[in-house]
């Protein structure tokens, strides 16, 4: 988790519980402080997800936490100080995966060198190029591509989307902030994740080419690598950029 180049407080917020299955990011909408608090309450609140017996458990453990974040920080907007945060959530046990997500923060996985996005951005900008009122080209140029159409605490229920995945060993997982895709495509991405001997170097180089190109806002980067012969299972998941600027 890096706080960038530009940006006077770390707003971003990351939770990782390998024996439970999750790893999770989120990005804080609002002004400085509520942004970080809406992040850390997303944290805190994931931080308390059980072991569950199944992924189908795990989803909706992960989902009723994510709905009391969302009822704090909407109280908050509520009460006046406009707040909200995007989270993206990677879920994995032996039965099963899930991504489940909120906003522009994303998770990609890269298999056999090919990089696939498993989220679609919640934003304005995507919702016209869906609909084909505007082309690929247009979107990067589009003025109001920081428009999002969903955020936890920015409605009075959480608006989440969620997929079912499949994970195989020689899978890496990233799950970041936009402050990473703000400044990196996603062929970038798929470049350093497939020469990266371990996550840790990934997320380093994936960090400090987003910061070289302008470190805008803050930057998380999230990598898992599934290791074992057995789909599903992780051996390790090098998880956190911690230096702070």
């Amino acid at each position: 988790m890096e706080i960038g180049l530009l940006r006077p407080q770390q707003q971003d917020a990351w939770i990782v519980l390998g024996d439970v299955g999750l790893w999770a990011v989120a990005d804080g909408m609002g002004g400085w402080d509520v942004g970080a608090q809406a992040s850390a309450a997303i944290a805190d609140a994931l931080a308390t997800v059980p072991a569950a017996a199944d992924i189908v458990a795990l989803t909706e453990a992960v989902e009723d936490r994510l709905g009391q974040a969302n009822a704090a920080i909407w109280d908050r907007t509520v009460r006046g100080a406009r707040a909200g945060a995007t989270v993206a959530v990677l879920l994995a046990r032996g039965d099963g995966a899930r991504v489940i997500w909120s906003g522009d923060s994303r998770v990609y996985r890269l298999r056999g060198g090919v990089l696939s996005r498993m989220t679609r951005d919640h934003s304005e900008v995507n919702d016209l190029l869906d609909r084909g009122t505007i082309t690929r080209a247009e979107a990067e140029r589009y003025p109001e591509d920081r428009v999002l159409t969903r955020a936890i605490g920015t409605a009075p229920r959480a608006e989440l989307e969620v997929r079912g995945v499949d994970i195989a060993a020689g899978d890496v997982w990233l799950v970041c902030t936009d402050g990473l895709t703000t400044h990196l495509t996603d062929r970038d991405i798929e470049a350093i994740l497939a020469e990266a001997r371990a996550p840790q170097a990934a997320c380093d180089a994936l960090v400090d080419l987003a910061l070289a190109r302008g470190g805008r806002d803050n930057v998380t980067a999230i990598a898992v690598e599934a290791q074992d012969a057995a789909p599903l299972s992780f051996a390790r998941s090098i998880a956190e950029r911690l230096r702070q600027g």
